[in-house]
């Protein structure tokens, strides 16, 4: 590894930290490098990890391993790719995932093509991911493994990334435990052994999501309908259907709620801020069993609910991704029309892996899972699995 120049983007966390000296250790010539990707503290829950505490704490890892450090302000570029982004899709009534988009947009493009500037040979992030490289018709193809810490791993979030991407990346953590790089971190005296980990978005910290949201999408009173569990749509019995497509084309529709098909039980300040699946900020009481989203129409401004977790208006079992959408890592897997594949998917982070088909179409990509899913949600990604390989994934349509 000698000669070899890697930046390792320090977040002022323990797993950038470790990752740092991990690679130090393998004898690289290692830059860190903390990203400054916001400006807006009114609306960051300030206490709970303003980006100034993270980067002294960047800065103080980088000082504690003699490696050199800098910050670079990348807000300009975040908020045209990130936000504005989220912005947009919020408005068209889909629930976007920034983690994903910031990994994809800004730590391995924009972050990446500077550190390629300086000079680096590899860009190193703190994720629980693993890479491997296979050589397929003479050519060398990267792989995306999940973590060895199946409850730390975050292969999810790089769902987006490109070979090209990959071939830059390093990911030092990701054969080990979480526990194990806390105790590397406290063996090495670094000030974030034992810090907290982040939450909230990609290296801005905890945001108070309808403030964010407020600042361009203004409020806009609306109303709350409740639809029973036994409404008609959920029990009608399927049509004969003539091809598999017609039959997956019809499950993945949305079931077309209107206010009628249920009653009025509150009323909310914009159908935009809320999401499928969500249950908090529905500020309505006086229901047997807490009430969750099952649909919202940013059209005609509508939350529509059901009680309870197992409603039925929560669940289906087939989702579609279009063409414009549809990402492989593995380019040299990716499906023909008419071809399919027996995949583990997800559909958000942290979610266990699930047994589903991948139907390749015309205008897409269908993903039929074995058992009915809870709030599939537009906007958020669905990323596919052959054993512990991410191959590819797509944006919920």
């Amino acid at each position: 590894m000698k000669n070899k120049r890697v930046i390792v983007g320090l977040s002022g966390g323990v797993d950038s930290s470790v990752a740092a000296y991990l690679l130090k250790e393998q004898g690289y010539e290692v830059i860190g490098l903390f990203m400054k990707n916001w400006h807006d503290d009114s609306v960051t829950i300030s206490n709970e990890c303003p980006w100034l505490d993270d980067s002294n704490d960047a800065m103080l890892v980088a000082d504690k391993l003699g490696i050199p450090f800098q910050t670079v302000d990348l807000s300009e570029q975040y908020k045209e790719r990130i936000v504005d982004y989220m912005f947009n899709e919020y408005e068209r009534g889909r629930t976007p995932n920034p983690d994903v988009l910031c990994n994809r947009e800004i730590k391995f493009d924009v972050f990446m093509k500077i550190a390629l500037e300086l000079g680096a040979d590899y860009v190193a992030t703190g994720h629980y991911c693993r890479k491997g490289t296979i050589e397929k018709d003479g050519k060398e193809i990267y792989q995306l493994l999940s973590g060895a810490d199946s409850n730390k791993d975050q292969s999810y979030f790089l769902c987006q990334l490109s070979q090209d991407q990959l071939a830059k990346a390093l990911f030092p953590i990701g054969e080990l435990q979480k526990p194990e790089v806390r105790e590397i971190a406290a063996q090495q005296g670094l000030i974030t052994a034992e810090k907290k980990d982040s939450q909230g978005l990609c290296f801005i910290g905890k945001v108070r999501l309808p403030e964010f949201l407020q600042q361009q999408l203004k409020p806009k009173e609306g109303v709350i309908v409740e639809v029973p569990k036994d409404f008609d749509a959920y029990n009608q019995e399927l049509p004969n259907f003539s091809s598999k497509e017609g039959e997956l084309e019809y499950l993945s529709k949305k079931i077309p709620y209107a206010i009628q098909d249920g009653k009025v039980v509150g009323k909310h300040q914009g159908a935009h801020y809320f999401t499928k699946g969500q249950r908090k900020g529905l500020s309505v009481g006086g229901t047997v069993e807490p009430l969750f989203v099952i649909d919202t129409n940013v059209d005609d401004n509508i939350i529509y609910t059901g009680q309870g977790n197992k409603h039925p208006g929560l669940f289906k079992s087939v989702l579609f991704v279009t063409n414009e959408e549809l990402h492989w890592i593995r380019e040299d897997l990716q499906l023909k029309v008419d071809e399919t594949m027996d995949v583990m998917a997800r559909i958000r982070y942290r979610q266990a892996l699930q047994k589903a088909t991948l139907y390749r179409v015309d205008s897409g990509l269908y993903v039929e899972f074995q058992e009915p899913q809870s709030a599939i949600t537009e906007g958020q990604f669905v990323a596919w699995y052959l054993q512990d390989e991410l191959v590819g994934s797509g944006v919920i349509s």
